[in-house]
């Protein structure tokens, strides 16, 4: 039960193994694309190409679709980034229950966002883990966990890649165990709880008034997507910029007024070098310094 690219990487993964699996869940083909066509998800294109029935209902809560997932007669059910919430009765249908792969050392970074707050945090190490659902919000007993440092500069895009086949190999090795001789599991800790609460829109505008470690860990933890952005007047009225990549650096100036011919932004503590753009309509990736250059700016131009 999966949706995106992080979960078909699992899915992958028990296939090659040798694991049985009856059916694959995810959410139904969602338009995307310039021509905004329905395009299955990654599980959904995986699990035809392996030839897994696919079974994209918008809901497990109605009677019909609760006895077909009782039909599949299944010893396990594997959570992967679903994105539907799964009621008790289909918790509970597995004879071993459900486990849910998070991309997080829980109980931090509970919920929707846990790759991107981490890097928006700062914080120096994250990981995977294997734990038992429960009703809760990523409230169940881990089993297995895996942990992987952040390094300094990394985006929420590059953690996302590292953390992908590490959790398809713990998910994996948690299968093994669990195969063998039943799997260990242990309460999460009551202190340390914190919520990845889905990213909103007014996130991604960049406040230059904030300390430069802060600016650059947000721009780097919402890289690629959606994206930190800024907007300014390039020639042809007011123009939103995304971000995609930044790292603190020194410099002093008001808030938002650029320093240099390179990129480097004033933020109230420090400044930013910008060390990727894209122009909003534009397809290319940009340098701090040929984004300045194009856009004909001058050090002491400030940005809002």
């Amino acid at each position: 039960m999966g949706t995106p690219d992080f979960a078909a990487a699992t899915l992958a993964r028990l296939a090659s193994d040798g694991h049985e699996i009856a059916a694959a869940y995810t959410r139904a083909p969602a338009k995307a694309g310039r021509g905004m066509a329905l395009t299955p998800s990654p599980v959904h294109r995986l699990s035809e190409r392996l030839g897994i029935p696919v079974l994209t209902p918008s809901g497990l809560r109605d009677p019909g679709a609760l006895e077909t997932f009782r039909s599949h007669d299944a010893d396990l059910g594997v959570v992967v980034a679903y994105g539907i919430i799964l009621p008790q009765a289909v918790l509970d249908a597995p004879r071993h229950g459900c486990l849910n792969l998070h991309a997080s050392l829980l109980p931090r970074w509970r919920g929707a966002a846990p790759i991107q707050r981490a890097v928006m945090a700062g914080d120096a190490e994250t990981g995977v883990g294997v734990m038992r659902m429960e009703a809760g919000l990523d409230t169940g007993p881990v089993a297995m966990e895996a942990r992987l440092p952040i390094e300094p500069g990394m985006t929420a895009g590059a953690l996302h890649d590292a953390l992908m086949p590490l959790g398809a190999d713990l998910m994996a090795r948690a299968l093994a165990v669990l195969a063998r001789n039943g799997l260990g599991l242990t309460p999460q800790a009551e202190a340390g709880v914190v919520y990845a609460h889905k990213i909103t829109n007014a996130e991604c505008a960049i406040a230059w008034d904030r300390p430069a470690t802060e600016v650059a860990n947000r721009i780097n933890g919402l890289s690629p997507f959606p994206g930190a952005f800024f907007e300014a007047d390039l020639g042809k009225g007011p123009e939103r910029v995304k971000v995609l990549r930044a790292r603190p650096v020194v410099g002093s100036g008001l808030p938002g007024t650029l320093l240099d011919e390179a990129g480097t932004v004033a933020c109230s503590e420090g400044a930013v070098d910008l060390l990727e753009l894209r122009r909003a309509g534009k397809g290319g990736v940009a340098s701090g310094a040929e984004f300045v250059r194009g856009s004909r700016l001058a050090a002491g131009h400030r940005f809002t």
